[in-house]
């Protein structure tokens, strides 16, 4: 890490950011501390809730709970386990979590190509000039049944366009998709910048549900790009390198 940008590892912090401010806030799915008071209150109102360490990266340790017809399920990568009451699971949630800090997280359910759910990554970027700008967007297509879509996880990268026209969205929202996504990139990181100093580049992980409405589902104050070298079009690659090396930012 030999280049200059400020990184914030808790999510919590991140999502108070968020929810500060009125035209994000709306992107924001409903998240909490874990404690056992806001785990019943997350499942009386989701059928799915996420539960994330605050400070992970990667999609490590991302757990999916569900609601059965009678009890919980948790899921972790393609491992399930069922839980006859709320006491059960929070138990079990408690032990994974070891001491650590953990948000629940109302689960999206995310639109899909042909069964395989994606969600979509958008690079922002600070000139030298100070001005913040959506340098890539494009999607992380995850492996059916598992749940991150990560690429550590055995996901595999798309290009934005091409993956919505085949989950079944028209040209006109695609555009529409966009400009929002391009907007929300350069609003977040404005927003960033008015809670901390030395900001650089940002990724943010959204999801689109099935109707298509967008949600921020983390800010990524240390994004990889390593992942996009692997694509047949290095056009988006090359964009955000010509960015990064205003900052000193190698690879």
């Amino acid at each position: 890490m030999g280049y200059r940008s400020t990184s914030v590892k808790s999510k919590w912090v991140k999502t108070k950011w968020l929810l500060k401010k009125a035209n994000i806030r709306k992107y924001v799915p409903h998240t909490l501390l874990f404690n056992r008071s806001n785990l019943s209150s997350m499942l009386s109102q989701y059928s799915t809730v996420f539960f994330k360490p605050t400070g992970g990266t990667g999609g490590f340790n991302i757990n999916r709970i569900k609601k059965l017809e009678k009890g919980y399920q948790i899921q972790h990568n393609a491992k399930k386990n069922r839980y006859a009451t709320v006491k059960a699971l929070h138990g079990q949630l408690k032990k994974r979590a070891s001491g650590q800090s953990y948000l629940l997280q109302k689960g999206i359910q995310l639109a899909a190509v042909k069964g395989r759910p994606f969600d979509i990554r958008v690079m922002v970027q600070k000139s030298n000039g100070g001005v913040w700008k959506s340098t890539a967007i494009f999607t992380k297509i995850g492996v059916s049944g598992k749940v991150a879509t990560n690429y550590h996880q055995g996901g595999e990268l798309g290009y934005f366009r091409q993956t919505l026209s085949k989950a079944g969205f028209s040209k006109n929202t695609i555009d529409r998709k966009e400009n929002e996504l391009k907007n929300l990139g350069k609003s977040v990181g404005q927003l960033f910048d008015k809670h901390s100093s030395g900001f650089r580049e940002l990724g943010l992980d959204v999801a689109l549900d099935k109707k298509g409405n967008v949600w921020i589902l983390e800010v990524n104050t240390r994004p990889q790009f390593y992942p996009l070298k692997q694509m047949k079009d290095k056009s988006m690659y090359r964009s955000i390198m010509a960015y990064a090396k205003q900052y000193g930012r190698k690879k």
